[in-house]
């Protein structure tokens, strides 16, 4: 069961997250049609801006509720809202319609990837039976995005850009039955209470299961759905580095997005729809970077030996290992590649690399981040990983609209370059928790629970 579970929550991740950025190629004929202008400011990425709005903010509300749904029946209720936000995205007729629509779109995928890491502690035990499935299902959620512009294009060399929600539309009603027999309840309490409200009906029996004792009111729940996060990223200096160290990673797929189109029209004459098509480099990348992640998991486990603090259990800061690299030689070093060779002289292939090592970089930071935070904080993940996912979609929202302006003021070799002076900082949050990452863990009034224990 649990794998039938796993490839449904993976399959519907890689999907439903080709919506977010499949529609930047299309920001041309878009523009055109509706009449929006990007020669000031780069107005045509506000359907992205909101639906990456949506994936941060419907999350804070939508996940307590489905927790007390359940995942099976929340997961599948969200999923079938999705398909029909498509609809009106096909067949918008004004901007304003489509920005609206995008919203709560992302909204719907926000909550489809945010409940998977629960799905995922609840259906495999042990550090050893996780590692795996989180770091296919990050692959997924990764490739889902970065794959969107080159499933756009593909589309668009055809059809017009309306097609290529119309072609989502057919995809994700016909999964929807394989996911409705694949997704299944994975949460406990859940499970227990309805068991226990079947044999009230049934028996008339006054049995109730523990969640139902200590219900707490909704009003509650939602507060600390929102407060537990904020309060942790504000205080805790190790979530708070690692938030703007992933966010900043996972960022940089939605500034390619804009830069790649801009480099490879500008450079190399190409078509505004082939341009997508280079996002593949970035795919490649994460995909070497997610087997790369399987030796990781090894380096993880084999630490368990030289535990000091817990004896046989893995230590938490040993998942940081393959980011290092990953982060220096991988982020950083790519992004200065893609700088200094995008250039008429320069083949087209040599940005590229750049792009997938930089690809490669993403996938290693943003597992490490997952997996630590998750391992580190334990019956704090939750919280943790919120604040993370919010931040994320943060940045993918709002740091990409500068991209225009910096690229058209810096050129490409210094815009570039300052972003890989950014990466460059943020590269240094690993280094700092492998080396006093233990002292970290024993200072964290949420970490030491864990430590401890």
């Amino acid at each position: 069961m649990a794998l039938d579970i796993d490839r449904g929550i993976c399959d519907s991740t890689l999907i439903v997250c080709v919506n977010g950025t499949s529609i930047t190629v299309a920001a041309e004929e878009i523009n055109q049609q509706f009449g929006v202008s990007d020669e000031y400011f780069p107005h045509s990425y506000w359907v992205v801006t909101s639906w990456n709005l949506g994936a941060a903010l419907v999350p804070l509300m939508g996940l307590p509720l489905m927790e007390d749904l359940g995942v099976r029946y929340g997961y599948l209720i969200s999923y079938a809202l999705f398909v029909i936000s498509v609809i009106p995205q096909a067949v918008a007729q004004d901007y304003a319609t489509l920005i609206v629509v995008r919203f709560f779109a992302g909204g719907c995928v926000g909550l489809l990837s945010n409940v998977i890491g629960g799905i995922i502690s609840d259906v495999w035990e042990g550090e050893e039976g996780r590692s795996l499935p989180m770091s296919v299902y990050i692959w997924t959620y990764l490739v889902g995005t970065t794959i969107g512009p080159v499933i756009g294009a593909s589309v668009l060399q055809r059809l017009n850009w309306r097609w290529i929600f119309y072609i989502q539309l057919i995809f994700y009603g016909v999964f929807f039955p394989v996911f409705y027999l694949l997704i299944r309840e994975t949460r406990g309490p859940v499970i227990l209470k309805r068991r226990a409200q079947q044999i009230r009906r049934k028996l008339g029996s006054n049995v109730y299961a523990q969640s139902e004792i200590n219900a707490s009111a909704l009003l509650q729940i939602l507060k600390e759905a929102i407060a537990r996060p904020t309060n942790m990223f504000f205080t805790e200096w190790v979530l708070f580095f690692f938030t703007l160290w992933s966010a900043f990673a996972f960022g940089t797929i939605f500034i390619f997005t804009q830069s790649i189109g801009q480099v490879f029209a500008s450079l190399y004459s190409w078509p505004a729809y082939s341009t997508g098509y280079v996002q593949v480099a970035v795919v490649v990348g994460e995909t070497l970077g997610c087997l790369a992640s399987f030796y990781q998991d090894h380096l993880y486990l084999q630490s368990a030996s030289r535990n000091v603090e817990n004896p046989g259990r893995p230590i938490p800061e040993a998942r940081l290992y393959l980011s290092v690299p990953g982060s220096f030689l991988g982020i950083t070093a790519g992004l200065f590649v893609y700088a200094w060779t995008s250039h008429p002289s320069v083949p087209w292939i040599a940005p590229a690399i750049g792009l997938g090592m930089v690809g490669f970089g993403i996938m290693t930071v943003v597992t490490a981040v997952t997996t630590y935070i998750t391992d580190a904080y334990s019956k704090y993940a939750a919280s943790a990983l919120a604040a993370i996912a919010f931040g994320e979609n943060l940045f993918a929202a709002f740091l990409p609209l500068a991209a225009q302006s910096m690229y058209r003021k810096l050129g490409f070799g210094w815009a570039s370059s300052l972003l890989g002076f950014l990466a460059l900082a943020l590269s240094f949050a690993p280094v700092v928790l492998l080396i006093w990452g233990g002292e970290a863990r024993r200072r964290s009034p949420f970490m030491s629970q864990v430590s401890h224990t």
